[in-house]
């Protein structure tokens, strides 16, 4: 995905917290789907700005592999990753000049990693739309217009400041920024986000990070809509999709109101059931956090023993000390090497002694690249 790249090395930086904002205009189901997918309770109700104050909460990264692992080890206590999610007040037109909750709404968005953007796409005669009726493609061009134009203001004032330092005083390192933020400028210019600029190395990937772009952050766009539509979509998905098949964005399709009612059922095998009933073979909240995984380009390895079974969280790509490291800073001060056992080799031969005796365990050094799943015991010395 354009833009991902330059993300992602400022995840490296604070992989331990990541936090998903889900935004859109008021009245659309942000509350809601935020009521579902955390442990917070925002309040919701039927007019615009009832979310002032952002509401954080946290939710389990669903996944099935660290279910399965439990049931293999039998550990005291299972820890899965976790994800936080804000809801954050309702945008509208001319937020980026402060109508609304409008600075609010800009310095809260900063703080997130990504973006679920909800956008409304079913009918309800009882829910009013902040501008009279239904069109999710036009609510989407507006909180991105918000949103671009506080980017090009950013962009141009950084322009003023290193403009005279890259042209006269032969400045190398202004150079570089001054190429990366006219390019920048041009995309905003369009009408287009900072995430289409492809970055070309890692140098830029700093550059970007340090800018604090809102439209450089990867978004999902979940599209919020009735119960029959859970399952198959609607015309409203169908303009959303055609509408943004140029940026290579996620898609999410999620009935937020059935959602709520799923999550209010205790007893798993009536959840499923009901979730049959709709056409689905899991809940979109599923979905979406999985989503925003994927989104942001993430992996999981595991620990898993008698003790504790644990999901850990890392960038695509990061290699065994950089995991170590997610652990404990000691562990990748002292990396010496790593024992490393597929998932699936793990679910076969049940314990560590019979994977090492089949000849299936893995020691890895520095370079090892770690992959999704991976079950990781690792060695140091500090």
């Amino acid at each position: 995905m354009p833009g991902l790249t330059g993300h992602v090395f400022y995840l490296k930086e604070r992989i331990m917290s990541l936090k998903c904002g889900i935004v859109g205009l008021p009245n659309v189901g942000k509350s809601t789907l935020f009521n579902c997918v955390s442990s917070g309770k925002a309040q919701s109700a039927n007019f615009p700005f009832c979310t002032i104050d952002p509401n954080v909460g946290s939710t389990n990264v669903p996944d099935k592999r660290l279910e399965v692992l439990t049931e293999i080890c039998q550990p005291k206590r299972t820890i899965p990753a976790t994800v936080e999610i804000v809801d954050i007040a309702g945008l509208v037109k001319g937020a980026s000049k402060g109508e609304g909750l409008g600075n609010q709404f800009l310095a809260n968005i900063r703080e997130t990693d990504a973006i679920l953007h909800v956008l409304r796409c079913f009918d309800d005669g009882n829910i009013v739309h902040v501008d009279g009726s239904v069109d999710p493609v036009r609510d989407k061009e507006v909180v991105d217009t918000e949103l671009q134009i506080k980017d090009l203001e950013t962009v141009e004032n950084r322009i003023k400041k290193v403009e005279k330092m890259a042209t006269t005083g032969g400045d190398k390192e202004a150079k570089k920024l001054l190429n990366l933020l006219l390019r920048y400028r041009e995309a905003l210019l369009q009408g287009k986000s900072c995430r289409t600029v492809s970055l070309e190395n890692a140098e830029e990937e700093q550059m970007s990070h340090d800018l604090f772009l809102i439209t450089n952050k990867p978004v999902m766009y979940v599209c919020n809509v009735d119960e029959a539509s859970a399952a198959t979509g609607n015309a409203y998905v169908d303009a959303v999709r055609a509408a943004v098949a140029s940026e290579q964005a996620e898609i999410l399709v999620i009935a937020a109101k059935t959602e709520a009612e799923i999550a209010e059922i205790e007893d798993y095998e009536d959840r499923q059931m009901f979730l049959e009933e709709m056409g689905l073979e899991e809940s979109g909240v599923v979905r979406l956090i999985q989503g925003a995984y994927k989104l942001l380009g993430l992996r999981t390895f595991f620990t898993a023993g008698a003790d504790e079974c644990r999901a850990w969280t890392i960038v695509a790509g990061d290699k065994a000390p950089r995991a170590a490291g997610v652990i404990h800073t000691d562990f990748e001060r002292g990396f010496i090497r790593a024992e490393v056992i597929k998932y699936e080799d793990f679910v076969q031969y049940k314990t560590e002694a019979a994977v090492r005796s089949a000849g299936k365990m893995g020691i890895e050094g520095k370079d090892y690249v770690v992959q999704d799943g991976d079950i990781m015991h690792f060695l140091f010395n500090v």
